[in-house]
């Protein structure tokens, strides 16, 4: 389960660079009328898995080259800093812009280092299927729903929440099998900072005191 929730992040990271180049992914399936936000999520889902393919055995003999792709693609595509004041809740009120981004960029490396190299095991024959794309409430952004089709196995909801920043669709959460990416780091962290600042909870997240897991009780 954590691995596809890790996946799935880090495929959404991918979501806002369509100049990537990757050779053509797995055909995939979308819903006939599809907004900006879908087209987004679909083409570059499938490519990523493309690249995996295409790239394997040059980062699994590199794993820094691997690194180096995936926080290039997550500092262009992601919106960490928004993602991250919503993980901080309550313990970013009055915080600064540098603590909010110290504690985003802090958690994507420990997110990266701790499940980027399980994208080289993911089974990337898999088949995309965009199946709707609904307003967020308070005109927050959009979900975009997907499945990951797999052969013989049943499909793995995923669904992703976008929002239009600086006129680009860019990732603010994810959430597999129903699991929020937001929430379950929300729910990891708040003991933490309630005990530490915002920036020592980072300095400790780089220390390795501290991983982003996002482990939840009852999940496998």
């Amino acid at each position: 389960m954590k691995q596809y929730l890790a996946t799935a992040l880090l495929t959404a990271l991918f979501a806002a660079t369509p100049a990537l180049a990757a050779s053509p992914a797995a055909p995939a399936t979308a819903p006939a009328a599809q907004g900006t936000a879908s087209s987004v999520v679909l083409q570059t889902s499938n490519r990523l898995l493309a690249t995996l393919d295409d790239r394997r055995a040059e980062f699994k003999a590199n794993p820094a080259a691997l690194n180096q792709f995936i926080k290039g693609e997550f500092n262009r595509s992601f919106d960490a800093n928004y993602a991250a004041t919503l993980v901080l809740g309550v313990h970013g009120r009055g915080a600064s812009a540098a603590d909010v981004a110290d504690f985003a960029a802090a958690m994507a490396d420990s997110l990266t280092a701790r499940y980027g190299s399980s994208l080289l095991d993911f089974n990337t024959r898999l088949q995309v299927k965009v199946k709707s794309e609904t307003a967020l409430p308070g005109n927050r952004g959009v979900r975009v729903s997907t499945q990951m089709l797999r052969q013989g196995q049943p499909p793995i909801p995923v669904d992703y929440l976008l929002r239009n920043s600086g006129g680009q669709w860019k990732v603010f959460d994810v959430m597999v099998e129903g699991i929020s990416y937001v929430q379950s780091f929300k729910n990891q962290f708040d003991a933490p900072l309630s005990q530490k600042s915002i920036r020592q909870v980072a300095a400790d997240l780089r220390a390795g005191k501290l991983k982003a897991s996002g482990d939840t009780a009852g999940k496998k």
